[in-house]
């Protein structure tokens, strides 16, 4: 018999473990894909899911420090005036006011925010608008990025 009818019966070569590894990957994907478009559509909002909003929330309070870090930083180095370190400080606050309590405290006055939920905020934010707007002011602009700082980590 001749070597070359031999190969017609021997069975197929055994195929490779990239496809089985191919195929796990993108089962994968597709699991994960339908657990971000079930995450961002649901009604239940993103921070009321428990390890999602955990951590959305350590991400808004470490980026809201650090701004405020850099803009104190800033003014320390001379490269701001109080009053523009003050605006930028209070609306970095404000925004990080809104992402973590959902309230528009970009666009309240301060003397609303006195009573509820951003109370603990608002004798931060007097001294920011009167840094801002008083040209006299004795406030010391590099004390207040401290204390921003701290109110932003500790908030609940």
């Amino acid at each position: 018999m001749p070597d070359d009818l031999l190969s017609h019966l021997i069975g197929p070569s055994p195929y490779s473990s990239a496809w089985l590894w191919t195929a796990v990957m993108l089962a994968l994907g597709v699991i994960v894909w339908y657990a971000v478009v079930f995450a961002l559509t649901s009604r239940r909002r993103l921070r009321d899911i428990p390890v999602l909003g955990a951590a959305r929330d350590e991400l808004i309070r470490r980026r809201a420090v650090r701004a405020v870090r850099t803009i104190g930083s800033r003014y320390r180095a001379g490269e701001l005036a109080p009053a523009r370190a003050g605006a930028a400080m209070s609306g970095e606050l404000r925004s990080f006011l809104h992402a973590a309590t959902g309230m528009d405290a970009e666009y309240m006055q301060v003397d609303a925010m006195t009573v509820g939920t951003l109370a603990p905020a608002a004798p931060i934010l007097f001294e920011l608008t009167d840094v801002q707007f008083n040209h006299r002011s004795a406030v010391d602009v590099g004390a207040l990025s401290a204390a921003t700082e701290e109110l932003i980590r500790e908030w609940t």
